[in-house]
């Protein structure tokens, strides 16, 4: 049955999360549209948000069509499943128009504070939806690299296959729902409208500015 909004599925994934509750979890949000629901969860966990900056590389003629992912060091995880689907010259061209994009929101982003320290942390990553898993395999892959404690995949919606895809990468994975068949996230919210980035700059200003600071420097290694 569809979400009404974002805040719904948010709601909801917080209670699922509520174990977390008083271990300050890091809510690490896949920009733009988990933005509201990752302020929901950390908030209703008392926990801190943030964003894990990655973005879907999209196929020849179909940028829709998701043929792996990037995170913002540059990293890129092809779905083996897609290899007929693209050539080196193709993929050399989306990756650094997609890496262009990212340096451009972590720039837009960076004024409302520094990525959060995720090393000995529990860090819950949180996407709105999974379809193929490629972007959630990019985020899982970058904040494992930040040496958390414990790696939570979490999404209001996925695709069967992209939750095989990802439960090998994370300690634990949450899903509100798991239909057979998946065409589009949307499908699952009455109301699935755009984030702005404005709307993501607010949310993470509001971290910033509650009780202690403990943003630290994103580590390059």
């Amino acid at each position: 049955m569809p979400f009404e909004n974002r805040a719904e599925a948010g709601r909801l994934l917080a209670g699922r999360l509520a174990v977390y509750r008083g271990q300050r979890p890091l809510v690490l949000a896949i920009p733009r549209g988990a933005v509201p629901m990752a302020r929901i969860v950390a908030d209703a966990l008392d926990g801190e948000l943030d964003v894990v900056l990655v973005h879907k590389l999209g196929a020849p003629n179909n940028p829709e069509l998701a043929i792996g992912s990037i995170d913002e060091t540059g990293a890129v995880y092809l779905d083996p499943e897609m290899r007929t689907m693209w050539d080196q010259s193709h993929l050399e061209h989306e990756r650094s128009a997609q890496l262009s994009t990212l340096t451009r929101r972590r720039q837009m982003y960076q004024p409302a504070g520094a990525p959060i320290e995720a090393a000995g942390r529990i860090a819950i990553v949180i996407d709105d939806g999974i379809a193929t898993g490629s972007t959630m395999m990019a985020a899982l892959r970058a904040v494992r690299g930040r040496r958390p404690s414990t790696l939570i995949a979490a999404a209001g919606v996925a695709a069967p296959q992209a939750l095989r895809l990802i439960r090998p990468h994370a300690d634990d994975v949450v899903c509100l729902e798991t239909p057979m068949w998946l065409y589009a996230i949307g499908d699952f919210y009455r109301d699935f409208s755009q984030v702005s980035d404005d709307e993501v700059i607010a949310a993470l200003r509001r971290t910033a500015t509650d009780g202690v600071d403990v943003r630290k420097a994103k580590p390059t290694a």
